[in-house]
């Protein structure tokens, strides 16, 4: 009885990420992914006005408080998934719920077949595009990562986000995961300005 609930237990506080598939890349794309992980400019806030970033900080802010206690860092987190998103051309609000889904809001995270931090990247993305001394763990480094990745995912699926889930998490064709995130996403994180 001790040994099941000490894999439950286990199994509980494992991260989601399924088996992400290394494939080839094309000179091309590795070169535009590289780009797009090199960039070092610090985080910022794209919004039509201060007023509306400010509500969207607030309103994320307290939505995840429960999960980051910390403000400082709760509020470093939220601006930089903000930024990287934006960046990628992502909704934020996705980012959220793919991160829900993927480690619970765990910085260190760690999934059985290796995939680290918040949005669970898989360590040959470093060597594919990235540099030796990147950490995956690092706030900026994970999410970086973690939204080049899925933006690949999309390009390459011609914008079916439930394909390109699918692929972020090793799934491709299976329903589950993308179902999840895009649950998470809508019930959890879904954010529409009163302005």
């Amino acid at each position: 009885m001790r040994y099941l609930l000490a894999v439950l237990l286990m199994t509980a506080f494992c991260a989601h990420a399924g088996a992400q598939k290394e494939e080839e890349l094309s000179a091309s794309v590795r070169a535009m992914l590289q780009k797009s992980i090199s960039d070092t400019a610090p985080p910022k806030l794209v919004f039509p006005s201060e007023q509306e970033a400010y509500a969207w900080l607030g309103e994320m802010s307290r939505r995840l408080e429960k999960r980051i206690p910390d403000k400082d860092f709760r509020l470093d987190f939220l601006k930089t998934v903000h930024y990287e998103a934006t960046r990628a051309g992502l909704d934020p609000q996705l980012v959220l719920g793919l991160i829900q889904v993927e480690s619970g809001f765990r910085k260190y995270a760690v999934s059985p077949v290796g995939a680290r931090g918040f949005m669970q990247v898989m360590p040959f993305w470093v060597h594919s595009i990235g540099a030796p001394d990147q950490n995956l763990f690092h706030l900026r480094v994970n999410l970086r990562y973690g939204c080049t990745i899925l933006r690949h995912y999309l390009d390459i699926e011609r914008g079916d986000l439930y394909r390109a889930l699918g692929r972020y998490n090793g799934s491709l064709g299976q329903p589950e995961y993308p179902n999840m995130v895009v649950g998470a996403w809508r019930k959890q994180w879904s954010y529409h300005a009163a302005f």
